[in-house]
């Protein structure tokens, strides 16, 4: 079984959607997103420094665009060996490239969601004064009292060992200081503390442009981030992408998931380390594949029938 992984806020890198736009109807098709977002996309794929891609309101529209440049021919080529992907994730914004390559959401309305979401979200930082931290190792529970006691929330559930805690720059300041017993905390360069209450105001307005798109039920499921369901249900799917803008990211089990339906074969999209990293360490035998620009879709169908053969 084959699964498509699209990342989340923090995978992406300058100059990210070059190798894609040499393409000229990849080209006008990013055009027409940029126009539908309301966000020049080339130029953020192209030529904007570290810096500015690294704005809230800039990656996650940008992050969206280079998966779904790369997970639609991937698909197509996968169709065109005689294979095709049981599943699709996406890592926190990374969901709405994983809808659209479901068939649940139309490549122009994630996009444009995406931009208003990250809008929003952009909105809620400058207002809430947040931030996160990542904590590695030491003893889950423990570590998950640790951090509430901060007056902070985990926010992330990213693997074994692996968790992100949101909350006010202070408190985070001082987690960052006094780190719990056996885990070594680093503070994220982000604006804000994503995936709490500090996002409520995010999250209304984006349950209004949603609201406002064409859902449809998924053509193959979606394993959401919520808890690591399989999901088809346009309802369901609409309503799991509004509420995980306030709730914990569960890629643990996602994770998981993806160990129980025993899959073969995890195809992560661009910027593929982040995910495909995660991926590496925690199923080790699950053959992980980074695309990071069109050549590699030209080598995937030899890659992904070797192992599938193998497994059955």
């Amino acid at each position: 079984m084959i699964t498509l992984l699209a990342p989340g806020q923090g995978a992406q890198t300058p100059r990210m959607l070059a190798p894609w736009l040499k393409d000229p109807e990849r080209h006008r098709l990013v055009e027409n997103w940029s126009q539908r977002a309301d966000i020049d996309l080339i130029a953020l794929g192209t030529t904007a420094s570290k810096d500015e891609i690294a704005r809230t309101e800039n990656a996650q529209p940008l992050l969206v665009t280079a998966a779904l440049l790369a997970g639609l021919p991937v698909i197509d080529a996968l169709a065109d060996a005689g294979q095709a992907h049981a599943a699709v994730a996406g890592h926190s914004v990374g969901e709405l490239a994983a809808a659209a390559l479901a068939g649940a959401l139309a490549p122009a309305d994630a996009v444009h969601l995406a931009a208003v979401r990250g809008r929003a979200m952009a909105a809620a930082c400058a207002t809430t004064h947040g931030s996160m931290a990542a904590v590695l190792g030491g003893n889950l529970e423990h570590v998950t009292a640790a951090i509430e006691s901060a007056g902070l929330t985990v926010a992330n559930h990213n693997g074994p060992g692996q968790l992100v805690a949101a909350g006010p720059i202070q408190a985070i300041e001082v987690f960052v200081a006094a780190p719990p017993a056996g885990t070594a905390v680093r503070r994220l360069q982000v604006a804000g503390a994503f995936h709490s209450a500090a996002m409520q105001s995010a999250t209304d307005i984006f349950a209004e442009a949603i609201s406002s798109v064409a859902m449809l039920d998924a053509e193959v499921p979606i394993v959401c981030n919520a808890d690591g369901a399989f999901v088809r249900s346009a309802t369901s799917l609409c309503e799991r992408l509004v509420g995980q803008i306030t709730a914990p990211v569960r890629w643990d089990l996602c994770l998981e998931t993806f160990r129980a339906a025993d899959i073969t074969t995890a195809i992560c999209l661009p910027p593929a380390d982040t995910l495909a990293g995660i991926a590496s360490r925690t199923l080790p035998s699950v053959n992980v594949l980074r695309i990071t620009s069109p050549r590699d879709i030209d080598r995937l169908s030899s890659k992904t029938k070797g192992r599938s053969d193998a497994a059955a």
